[in-house]
């Protein structure tokens, strides 16, 4: 297995443990959050880009697979078309860790660490469409996201990710 961290800062020597926002978890204990690489593709967008992405998983029903996964992908992120243009252009900087000190904490369903860590390799994309087809993801791009959200989440897909929904156009 493999961790990583995606940013859009290129100078990132060391991450520190950063306090949670997160109500569900503890606001006393700063970490450190990383990603495997089946949940990379949920994350390569600029970081305020709302997006709703998924994936194909164990509790995922024949009906839920026809419907949520139409091109044969077995991952989709969708995003809103105002975000296109910033996509296109944007530049991530993929930091990678050493595992020794991670854990997956089922509550913040990442894995995380509470010490400071120094990455071990960085990775620059600049096309990240094409490292989003590299993985197997298919790109989708709508006007607006709140309906798919909101099917996804009433799905039997249990791998999604819903990201800076807060950044998302009001729903319709």
């Amino acid at each position: 297995m493999r961790l990583f961290h995606v940013s859009e800062d290129p100078n990132v020597e060391i991450f520190h443990p950063r306090l949670p926002r997160r109500d569900e978890l503890d606001p006393n204990i700063g970490l450190v959050w990383s990603l495997t690489e089946s949940a990379l593709p949920n994350w390569l967008f600029p970081r305020d880009c709302p997006r709703v992405g998924y994936r194909i998983c164990d509790s995922a029903t024949p009906d839920d697979v026809t419907k949520f996964f139409t091109s044969g992908a077995h991952h989709v992120v969708t995003i809103e078309n105002d975000w296109h243009e910033r996509q296109l252009n944007a530049t991530l900087y993929v930091y990678e860790f050493d595992l020794t000190n991670f854990y997956y904490d089922d509550i913040a369903g990442f894995y995380v660490s509470q010490k400071s860590e120094t990455p071990i390799d960085m990775v620059i994309y600049t096309d990240l469409y094409t490292e989003l087809f590299k993985r197997g993801a298919e790109v989708r791009i709508v006007d607006n996201l709140w309906s798919l959200r909101d099917a996804v989440f009433a799905s039997s897909l249990t791998a999604w990710s819903f990201c800076k929904m807060l950044n998302a156009k009001p729903r319709r």
